[in-house]
């Protein structure tokens, strides 16, 4: 896809912030810039993803519990990290 010229605003101290990482990349501050708009917009989709998952589980009578959910982030990181819990309240509980 061709590139097009965009230009914004930005604080003088994240303009002086950018302008470091590109030297210390070796690379021109609109492309430091492109890329780090490009992992936001990334994000950004991938969190309407999730949401859009999880309202048509929910929709669905797919409910995991509070207590399995925190007991899942709190090993985050670890050498305990587990992958995401299964379900665990039934489709008549949640109702």
């Amino acid at each position: 896809m061709p590139s097009v010229p965009f230009s914004l605003r930005m604080d003088a101290d994240i303009r002086s912030r950018l302008e470091a990482e590109a030297r210390r990349r070796d690379r021109s501050s609109s492309w430091i810039a492109t890329k780090a708009i490009e992992a936001y917009l990334s994000a950004c989709d991938e969190k309407r993803h999730a949401i859009e998952n999880a309202l048509a589980d929910a929709e669905n009578g797919v409910f995991i519990s509070s207590e399995a959910m925190n007991s899942w982030v709190e090993k985050w990181g670890t050498d305990k990290e587990d992958d995401l819990p299964e379900p665990d309240i039934p489709i008549s509980d949640a109702k």
